[in-house]
């Protein structure tokens, strides 16, 4: 893989369903200031691919940050914990696509939005794409490279027409102490926006001179994706009020379309929304598998998640998607997000203590590794804040998460003897290139 295909898969994941489902979220939270939000979580996303892209360049493993955690912090409860975790985010992010997925398709065919047919068409989704997973990669691999192609395809169109008729009054920040707390939260809320960077380090065993091509890859696509995701948003806000938006939640981009392109825009962005959600609800389950697989071989999760054997023993796949399932019907869009943002940022925090132990090795200034590690920290309790105050549901589901990690790891640990053990392929000379 180069370059350009690694930058491609990370696009391709990143601009994906949480443009459409948590963009009416978004709009309900940070209201005018939703530009804003999109350029300030971008930032924080800037603050963790710095990291990545150290560790990147010399820890080369398809187990991405848990191999960095593994380096950097050693073996035990607390990394086990967090690669299960890891896996978690995956599920929950299954769950949150459903539901954009329904937010969409329900009103395109003006089918009542009522909690049964959501709840059918929730469970449906789910299982379409695990049968879809079911017959491999090739299937996979096809279908999503036509999906990428058509939601690219409608975003072009959406911000090339929406940018043209925006009024300037409608996306002037607002500085106020309640409209600053929406910024805030919706920005949080909004770093699992840019969590896809994080799939390069997962392909790093595969990526052509990866010392060189990971860091680069990291940087551009987290680029494209920040310009991407603020002109939808000034496209957005620029054309159809806060209060519009909020209304229209469910499938508030396609509610967005509609003074600039009429109908057709509904009826395009609807559409776009719906591939693009299919797009990484399938990815994301086939890329949950594949973590499962990579945490397996290391030793830290059951055998029957070893993609190996899936197909004479499926167990791996089942549980994933009927978890998804659960956590699509027990929660709503707000809380899934922010369960998903916050598991995601305890992840980020430690996979930034452990650069900051390495950096004499990776490279990295300590000084600013202690503000960043400081930085995420205060947001991860910031995010519980709000949760707690508006969200308790979300509050008492992330501590739920994070303690069943804790307490599947050390089952497994108690159980089977288990311990975690890095496979990883050093950068090396092109004269040394076989050394382990």
């Amino acid at each position: 893989m180069g370059l350009w295909e690694a930058v491609s898969m990370a696009v391709g994941t990143m601009i994906g369903a949480s443009i459409f489902s948590v963009f009416g979220v978004g709009a309900e939270i940070a209201g005018q200031n939703l530009p804003a939000a999109f350029l300030l979580s971008g930032l924080y996303a800037f603050i963790v691919a710095y990291s990545y892209a150290k560790l990147g360049t010399k820890i080369i493993s398809n187990s991405g940050p848990i191999a960095f955690i593994i380096k950097g912090i050693g073996d035990g409860v607390v990394t086990g914990a967090l690669s299960v975790l890891m896996w978690l985010t995956y599920v929950v992010s299954i769950a949150m696509f459903a539901k954009g997925f329904a937010g969409y398709f329900l009103p395109l065919l003006r089918i009542n939005t009522s909690a049964l047919n959501t709840a059918l068409l929730e469970v449906l989704v789910i299982v379409l794409f695990t049968v879809l997973n079911f017959f491999g990669s090739k299937a996979v691999g096809k279908t999503e490279f036509y999906m990428v192609l058509a939601k690219l395809s409608i975003l072009v169109v959406f911000i090339s027409v929406g940018i043209s008729s925006i009024k300037p009054s409608s996306i002037q920040p607002r500085l106020d102490s309640p409209h600053l707390k929406g910024l805030l939260h919706a920005s949080v809320i909004f770093f699992l926006s840019y969590m896809g960077f994080g799939l390069i380090t997962n392909a790093s065993e595969n990526i052509r001179n990866a010392a060189k091509n990971i860091p680069r890859a990291i940087y551009i696509s987290l680029g494209i994706v920040l310009i991407v995701y603020t002109t939808i948003a000034l496209a957005a806000v620029g054309n159809l009020s806060p209060a519009e938006l909020i209304r229209a939640k469910e499938n508030a981009l396609a509610v967005a379309a509609k003074p600039f392109l009429g109908r057709f825009g509904f009826l395009l962005i609807s559409i776009g929304a719906l591939f693009s959600i299919s797009s990484a609800l399938n990815a994301t389950l086939y890329g949950g598998a594949n973590i499962s697989y990579s945490l397996a071989k290391d030793g830290d999760l059951p055998d029957f998640f070893e993609r190996k054997i899936w197909f004479k023993s499926v167990e791996g796949l089942y549980i994933t998607a009927v978890l998804s399932v659960a956590f699509a019907l027990f929660f709503n869009m707000v809380g899934i997000a922010s369960i998903t943002s916050s598991v995601f940022t305890l992840i980020y925090i430690f996979v930034l203590i452990s650069h900051f132990r390495l950096s004499k090795d990776v490279g990295g200034k300590k000084t600013f590794l202690g503000f960043n590690i400081g930085l995420l920290s205060a947001l991860f309790l910031a995010l519980l804040y709000f949760q707690f105050f508006s969200q308790k549901v979300a509050f008492y589901g992330t501590f739920a998460v994070i303690f069943g990690a804790v307490v599947v790891e050390a089952t497994f640990r108690f159980l089977k003897k288990r311990s975690l053990i890095l496979h990883r392929k050093s950068e090396r000379s092109p004269n040394n290139r076989h050394q382990p």
